[in-house]
């Protein structure tokens, strides 16, 4: 059995089908330009690029010097994005982000005030080193993710659409930085963590440092990748997969009966985390190149759409357990 939401009825099972292998192609083309640029981090691509077709943000997780910064670039450019960059630090302030008012004065000597955008107002927003802003300034940001607008004065202001926050964090150094709320996690749609590149792509990197570097190449455009989002909403989800995700989602909650989450979750993912998954496992089946979602799907994308929305109880803490090598067992036990 398929399955359908309210929004998808509207188009037949042919037309998704037809939609789905003119997006496939665009896709392709975007890890084509993508991966001419970034080495050795497919599966950081992968989520990313999953994330974006979501429609949602995503949380990256990796020491300096991975090329985190260099891959927002590239898919901005890839996505025919408006991409703007911003690096938090401590005394970063909400107007600097959101933008202010300042007062002007026309010929007459009547003055006004009027508003002035911040970068925020980007349809690709790179948050640098997140977790260094001051919570009051992470709050303005937390606005612009959810409700994709801003308020200023009392005024509204609408964001570009579509609007995406790809946020840096650096897992090491945690010297005056502020954790980020649980509130703001779980409006990550998942959180991607960049890891060393291998041998192999490490040795291509050093051979092509001080050349000529190569440059991604813009293959779609913003009214293309709205178009693709919108198409993967209306992916038809096999019941298998439906049951699935709820199986895994619920068994990461304490109290629902799972010997694991009972005995090392101090509190698990809500509801959002199974709509993100439902989200998500179409987007990639899409990135591969599938016309449907499997299970496969949703045991590939657990970790990152999970690991940000639970956490350890202190007995876990104890014994030196990791949130991954939890989902790990309740994936075991889905499977």
């Amino acid at each position: 059995m398929t399955i359908f939401t309210p929004q998808e009825t509207t188009l037949s099972e042919g037309a998704i089908v037809r939609l789905a292998e003119t997006a496939l192609a665009d896709i392709a083309r975007v890890r084509k330009s993508v991966g001419r640029v970034i080495f050795g981090q497919e599966s950081v691509v992968e989520q990313t690029v999953i994330a974006i077709l979501g429609g949602g943000h995503a949380l990256l997780v990796g020491v300096p010097g991975l090329a985190k910064t260099k891959l927002v670039d590239t898919l901005g450019i890839a996505m025919g994005l408006d991409a703007r960059r911003i690096q938090f630090t401590p005394d970063l302030m909400p107007s600097d982000i959101i933008g202010t008012e300042v007062m002007d004065q026309d010929e007459t000597g009547r003055r006004s005030f009027r508003y002035v955008k911040g970068p925020v107002f980007a349809q690709l927003l790179m948050a640098d080193e997140i977790n260094r802003a001051s919570p009051r300034t992470q709050s303005a940001l937390l606005q612009a993710m959810q409700e994709y607008h801003v308020t200023v004065a009392g005024e509204r202001y609408d964001l570009p659409a579509p609007f995406h926050v790809l946020a840096t964090q650096n897992p090491l150094e945690q010297e005056g930085t502020y954790p980020l709320p649980e509130a703001q996690l779980d409006r990550f749609l998942m959180q991607v963590d960049v890891h060393y590149p291998d041998l192999a792509s490490e040795r291509r990197i050093l051979l092509e440092t001080g050349g000529d570097e190569d440059r991604a190449e813009a293959v779609l455009t913003a009214e293309r990748l709205r178009e693709i989002q919108s198409l993967v909403r209306r992916m038809p989800v096999p019941e298998s997969v439906v049951e699935a995700i709820l199986s895994l989602v619920r068994s990461a909650r304490p109290g629902s009966g799972h010997k694991e989450a009972d005995t090392h979750i101090a509190w698990g993912p809500g509801p959002r985390a199974s709509q993100s998954l439902m989200t998500c496992v179409r987007a990639r089946a899409l990135y591969e190149g599938r016309l449907a979602p499997s299970i496969d799907d949703v045991m590939a994308l657990a970790e990152p759409i999970l690991q940000h929305r639970m956490a350890l109880n202190f007995a876990a803490r104890a014994e030196g357990m990791s949130v991954r090598d939890v989902i790990a067992a309740l994936k075991r036990d889905v499977n």
